[in-house]
């Protein structure tokens, strides 16, 4: 049974999970008799719109958006037009403000996506109204797997919230900038992630290794 697209997913595509795991994790979507968010043709979105060799930084949550048409396989992104609360975006741009001065409107990321960022969650669905519905369902393998392919070189790392910061505890923080905070979400974002100002933190680190700062602001 095949539920969820693979298109795209370049070199990707050759992590053991797309053959040991994914059967599993398709056999359980199979009996959710919920909506699935995102769509499944959008599962994958983040690894397929950013490459192994092309990552420089991974931004790493929790699960997606469990509101329909809220998310589109990015973490964190909205489309453009969706017309309800943002809640952990809409933080993620106050802090960015607040740490570069960058006033962002744009709410889907996938701009951040094209210049390296990798924006993954611990877990690629969930089911309408259940956050953390899907969590013990597979998506884990993936994730560590997603890690281990991106040990070959520094990058930077900003870990939004528990499950992203136990996901990732084998990142080397000498080797790589790993920055941990609270989630951005309404429940958790007073509990460190205001004031973690990780925009400007990561290019510094990128900027001082000739690697390029990101343009976090408005495409």
């Amino acid at each position: 049974m095949t539920l969820l697209d693979r298109n795209g997913l370049g070199a990707w595509g050759d992590l053991p999970f797309f053959t040991e795991s994914l059967p599993e994790v398709e056999a359980a979507l199979a009996c959710e008799d919920r909506l699935i968010c995102p769509p499944t043709p959008a599962v994958f979105n983040a690894l397929a719109r950013t490459q192994p060799d092309d990552t420089r930084v991974v931004i790493l949550g929790q699960d997606p958006y469990h509101t329909p048409g809220k998310a589109d396989g990015l973490a964190f992104s909205i489309p453009a037009g969706f017309g309800g609360r943002l809640d952990s975006l809409g933080n993620i741009f106050k802090e960015l403000d607040s740490d570069l001065g960058i006033s962002r409107t744009c709410t889907d990321l996938s701009d951040w996506a094209d210049q390296g960022v990798l924006l993954l969650n611990t877990a690629l669905t969930a089911p309408q109204g259940d956050a953390k519905g899907h969590r013990k369902i597979g998506w884990d393998a993936l994730t560590q797997q997603v890690l281990a392919r991106l040990a070959d070189r520094p990058r930077a790392y900003l870990l939004w919230g528990k499950p992203a910061a136990k996901a990732a505890k084998n990142v080397d923080p000498q080797q790589n900038l790993k920055i941990e905070t609270a989630h951005p979400s309404p429940l958790s974002v007073y509990r460190g992630f205001y004031g973690s100002r990780p925009f400007s933190q990561v290019n510094a680190w990128l900027q001082a290794r000739d690697m390029g700062g990101i343009n976090w602001g408005n495409p």
